[in-house]
């Protein structure tokens, strides 16, 4: 996906001898909302079934999720790793919050907000919490907990793609520093890197479990 059709663009220099500034605020096109408010629900989607599935198992130890389906493919073995309440809460609880509050922005750009720069910055910062956040989680299911989650794995792609994008439209806008063919690269092929992520992370999971898929 390029650039999003109707994204308010940069503030330009009034010479070429000025320097450019960032918008003061910036809207966004119908495309990039849209990507907002999907991925905000695949991941509150992802998150609303593992907090439920988590409740059962609290109530009923010998509950099996519906996801899990054979050794690698085990929501359940995820579910009562330490991992899975890291920060002492179940970690699906976070995500109701986090990709909530990504459905409201795409939904606010939807129909016509603006936000300033710092609202962006913060954006984009819980969008990098984020991804680093999943990549962790990626580590230890594929090389700790020895298992794989399928609702964790939607999440992981849903963040991933926010991320991105929202990096993008934040360097688009010159509310990163960023230099000038950085921000034509993310104007044209910013569909590049979250799928070059996306591809990398099948691949470990591809080769962690390459004889079990191949058996």
């Amino acid at each position: 996906m390029t650039s999003t059709p109707g994204d308010t663009p940069p503030s330009r220099p009034a010479d070429p001898g000025t320097p450019a500034r960032p918008a003061p605020a910036a809207g966004a096109g119908r495309g990039f909302a849209l990507l907002l408010v999907l991925t905000g629900a695949a991941g509150l989607l992802a998150s609303w079934v593992i907090t439920i599935d988590k409740l059962k198992l609290l109530q009923n130890p010998n509950f099996t999720p519906g996801c899990s389906l054979n050794p690698v493919v085990s929501c359940g073995s995820v579910m009562k790793s330490p991992q899975a309440s890291v920060f002492g809460f179940p970690n699906p609880m976070l995500g109701l919050v986090a990709y909530g509050i990504v459905i409201c922005v795409g939904i606010s750009l939807l129909a016509g907000a603006a936000f300033p720069r710092w609202y962006w910055l913060i954006f984009d910062a819980g969008c990098l919490f984020g991804v680093g956040f999943v990549s962790w989680l990626q580590f230890e299911s594929l090389y700790r907990i020895n298992a794989l989650c399928l609702w964790c794995a939607l999440a992981w792609v849903a963040t991933i793609l926010m991320f991105w994008y929202v990096t993008s439209f934040a360097v688009r806008h010159r509310f990163l520093p960023a230099p000038g063919p950085l921000r034509a690269f993310f104007a044209e092929f910013t569909w590049v890197l979250p799928l070059l992520h996306i591809a990398v992370v099948g691949m470990l999971i591809l080769t962690r479990w390459w004889d079990f898929w191949t058996s």
